[in-house]
């Protein structure tokens, strides 16, 4: 039996799977993959060109033309766009909005599907989202659906936008992040649930440390299963 190991962590907007996902990675040694920066940079294809992502029909027909990737620099993931490093370009709330409306494509979340699992077969990986668990990687060693208070969400995304300089406004955010928490467990393809086996790990009253903690204890029960079989 092989004894590698994939973590899929999904859960909404805001809770913190990012940040948990790239700090496992990195203390485990494992790859990290952030499928919602695969999103972005999608959307950011679209937006830059000024077409509308809430067009289904442009989006679908040109969604497996663009070239996506992933590429590790100086030990850092970087996303790029036809070959154009735009990691520092995806973060913004119109990217964001622009990926949740596109990810509810069929064409979309095809095109990237094969694009996640081969990546997630080459090694050891971290992989978060909104259906990793569900879909992507419905076999995972250790599934996690990592939540918290949407109050508790929007406190974190709005220090974020603070942090890095961009104007933004507490109100808002909070909308925002239940109005994409609607698109997301509504939407006909793919909406972001608790998958089977995953286990509930619920942020609003931890710190990173807490949760990493709870994360490593369900990575140390996978690996002793599997030296037990």
């Amino acid at each position: 039996m092989s004894d590698k190991i994939s973590i899929a962590i999904d859960g909404p907007a805001g809770a913190g799977k990012s940040t948990i996902a790239k700090r496992v990675a990195k203390e485990l040694g494992f790859t990290y993959i952030d499928t919602g920066a695969i999103y972005r940079t999608m959307a950011l294809y679209f937006i830059e060109r000024g077409m509308d992502v809430s067009d289904e029909t442009v989006v679908s027909s040109l969604c497996a033309h663009i070239n996506v990737g992933i590429r590790y620099v100086d030990g850092a993931q970087h996303v790029f766009l036809e070959d154009r490093d735009v990691t520092d370009f995806i973060r913004t709330s119109e990217v964001g909005a622009g990926a949740s409306k596109i990810s509810a494509y069929p064409a979309v979340r095809a095109s990237l599907l094969d694009l996640q699992r081969d990546m997630a077969e080459k090694d050891n990986v971290v992989m978060d989202g909104r259906d990793i668990g569900s879909v992507v990687l419905p076999n995972a060693e250790v599934k996690i659906y990592l939540t918290a208070s949407v109050e508790e969400r929007a406190r974190r995304r709005y220090a974020e936008y603070v942090l890095a300089g961009q104007e933004c406004d507490m109100e808002n955010i909070k909308k925002e992040i239940e109005e994409r928490d609607h698109r997301d467990m509504t939407r006909e393809i793919s909406p972001l649930i608790c998958a089977p086996g995953a286990t509930v790990i619920d942020s609003s009253h931890m710190n990173i440390d807490e949760v990493c903690a709870a994360v490593f204890e369900l990575v140390d029960k996978a690996k002793a299963g599997k030296e037990s079989v």
